[in-house]
């Protein structure tokens, strides 16, 4: 039967904390029988972690691939409580304690290739043998990024996409334009984005449909393990709307949507600034082509900046 009856983080209830600010709470330690020589500890980590495989030759006949790895280490603060006489009774016992966020750290992510995680851990030990530890998970809102590098982005934004289609079966061809309009290209985690499309029909063919994403865009850096540097993109959506718009052949429709983003979501960002991350975004409109199999993308680049 453990000595240890129970141990409990007691934390505030925030469902997502600020890079920068700071966290207070408490560890519960529930005795059942006297414990010697105690050392009961608590823990601020935060760290990244990137892992995927790459096929070194297609063509060869048996399956190889090469593993890039990476990892990163945000925060890592430890609190060491002291107990006197090195000696605590049967009983519950109550530690304190209070750690500060560092204001350049990321955001809590995770992907099908890497995470960013931070957790707060509580353990109790004696003589170098754990006896009881509890681990929380926090969700971190990072803040980095120098809105003074983007104040050139804050003029308003409108991007044209054109796409051509021949019919053959109508002996016709024609276009569809989108025209994405922006008030704004900085936006905040958890603000809305609206804006403004202009769908012109030149073809003989219904649109039929828009769909409207903010898709996210990481470049991951990793090694093998011989040392070999190789960077990885991948996209994902962040959140997405679907317009049923119906433009008749050769006339023009308007339509304005808003895109509510999430929180917390890492900032636009660099290398520097996360070490084993790239971030940035686009607001994504796509519409396939009526009657082909042809797709028309405009993409407005847009940056998530640190909240204010």
């Amino acid at each position: 039967m453990s000595t240890v009856r129970a141990i409990n983080l007691v934390l505030p209830e925030t469902e997502v904390h600020l890079a920068g600010s700071s966290i207070d709470g408490r560890l519960v330690l529930n005795l059942r029988s006297a414990l010697a020589d105690p050392v009961v500890t608590v823990e601020l980590v935060g760290r990244g972690f990137l892992r995927w495989l790459e096929e070194d030759n297609p063509e060869w006949d048996c399956d190889k691939s090469t593993a890039y790895t990476n990892q990163a280490v945000y925060v890592s603060k430890e609190k060491n409580f002291h107990v006197e006489d090195g000696w605590l009774d049967p009983g519950v016992y109550t530690f304190d304690f209070h750690f500060s966020f560092p204001p350049s750290i990321p955001s809590t992510f995770t992907s099908k290739i890497g995470c960013i995680s931070y957790f707060v851990q509580g353990t109790c030990c004696s003589r170098q043998i754990v006896l009881a530890k509890e681990e929380r998970c926090l969700v971190l809102q990072g803040t980095a990024g120098d809105h003074r590098r983007h104040m050139k982005d804050k003029a308003s934004l409108v991007v044209e996409a054109r796409k051509d289609v021949v019919y053959f079966c109508c002996f016709s061809h024609g276009s569809v334009i989108l025209r994405i309009s922006l008030e704004k290209s900085i936006f905040c985690p958890g603000e809305t984005i609206v804006f403004t499309t202009d769908i012109t029909n030149r073809t003989c063919k219904y649109v039929r449909k828009v769909v409207f994403a903010v898709h996210c865009i990481v470049l991951y850096s990793g090694f093998s393990s011989r040392g070999e540097q190789r960077s990885l993109e991948d996209r994902s959506e962040v959140t997405r709307l679907e317009f049923q718009t119906d433009t008749a052949p050769f006339e023009a429709t308007r339509v304005t949507g808003a895109l509510v983003l999430p929180k917390p979501m890492p900032v636009t960002s660099t290398l520097m600034e996360n070490k084993i991350m790239v971030f940035r975004y686009e607001l994504v409109g796509t519409s396939d082509l009526p009657c082909t199999t042809s797709t028309i993308v405009g993409r407005v680049p847009i940056i998530i900046a640190a909240t204010s």
